[in-house]
């Protein structure tokens, strides 16, 4: 089998990219991926670093209001689609598999005029822009939320398949998780987390929140800064008086991320699909905060619907202090039935086969056309 996958920008939607290419790998040995991006995005560094063959396009993505550039960009997608088809017929795919970022348009497009069966997957509860445009012309759409199925016109080739993000964690070891962070295996874990590249917002609150720890005795804090926030954040609150250095982990990053949330009690976080994927197919209670700096504002939705549904409590970021962050978490950690409760619906959530569900439904296009 060949796939092209498609998708870029950021981390939200190269991983699922990633994730379904590798599900594929799996299930059938000796299946060929060719990832096709931007030169500018995240995937061009990242993607060749997974030893994955990389090609790029030229593409940009459309500005919400008039603009010039505008026209710059619809000559851009002309040419993206040339270039994509190019790509596409020399490869000669099975199948292009496209995860959202401006990318998708032309390689997507330039498929589904070539015939070859196509997929997308949208990660959060409102969909993109470039999915929206695609959802007219593509085989399938999957999404991560139910609420998503109506957000798209045609229900009848709309699946909802969970983020194959998911599947990533099924296997995590959550005594290597205690283990890395030299905290006794079977402690309370209480996991901050802004991000792969921390935020401002957190890392404050953060420090606000240090020398008040005490009052929630008996449980284990840590700390992920991002690394351009870790000098500063943990020199701060090694400033400050009052701190339990004992119960208190500061890291810059975390490289088996999923262990660490394996081994969790309960989680901060912001709301990003593929976090939520894995906090819910691991069963973990959350308390997240969007990031209001997102385009759509689409943390928010995919956070609301965790809330809903009982599995997280969800603080926007302007509400956000040291003192309310920590009544939350004490009123969660606190109450065992309530942390109980929390798990067992982020589990209702959870669809850890979903990178399975996605790769059958490939199967079924690729033998159907």
């Amino acid at each position: 089998m060949k796939v092209v996958l498609t998708g870029g920008g950021t981390g939200g939607h190269i991983y699922p990219a990633v994730a379904i290419g590798r599900q594929l790998q799996r299930e059938e040995p000796g299946t060929e991926l060719l990832y096709i991006g931007t030169g500018r995005g995240l995937e061009s560094r990242i993607v060749p670093e997974l030893g994955i063959p990389f090609e790029a396009v030229d593409i940009t993505g459309f500005r919400r209001k008039l603009s010039l550039d505008n026209i710059k960009t619809i000559i851009r997608f002309v040419i993206g689609v040339r270039r994509a088809r190019g790509l596409l017929r020399r490869f000669k795919p099975d199948v292009v598999i496209g995860t959202g970022g401006y990318v998708c348009g032309p390689v997507v497009y330039a498929a589904a005029k070539l015939g070859i069966p196509t997929v997308i997957h949208e990660q959060n509860v409102d969909p993109g822009l470039t999915n929206k445009f695609l959802s007219r012309y593509a085989d399938t759409v999957a999404v991560s939320f139910e609420e998503s199925l109506s957000r798209f016109g045609s229900r009848s080739k709309v699946l909802h398949t969970g983020n194959p993000c998911a599947t990533n964690v099924l296997h995590a070891d959550r005594a290597k998780g205690f283990k890395s962070l030299g905290i006794p295996e079977g402690s309370r874990l209480v996991l901050f987390v802004g991000g792969s590249r921390g935020a401002k917002a957190f890392n404050d609150t953060m420090v606000e929140m240090a020398p008040q720890l005490d009052e929630i005795p008996g449980v284990q804090f840590v700390f992920v800064t991002g690394e351009t926030y870790y000098e500063k954040t943990s020199g701060r609150i090694a400033s400050l008086k009052g701190v339990p250095s004992d119960r208190l982990h500061i890291v810059p990053y975390l490289n088996n991320m999923a262990e660490v949330l394996a081994a969790s009690s309960l989680v901060v976080s912001r709301s990003g699909a593929s976090s939520l994927a894995e906090i819910t197919a691991l069963g973990v209670p959350s308390i997240l905060i969007p990031s209001p700096n997102v385009t759509g504002n689409h943390q928010e939705p995919n956070a609301r619907s965790l809330a809903d549904a009982g599995a997280a409590v969800m603080i926007l970021e302007r509400d956000l202090t040291g003192q309310k962050l920590l009544a939350e978490i004490g009123g969660i950690v606190g109450r065992e039935d309530r942390l109980q409760a929390m798990g067992e619906a982020a589990r209702k959530l959870g669809m850890p086969q979903s990178a399975n569900v996605i790769a059958s439904e490939i199967k079924t296009l690729i033998k159907r056309k």
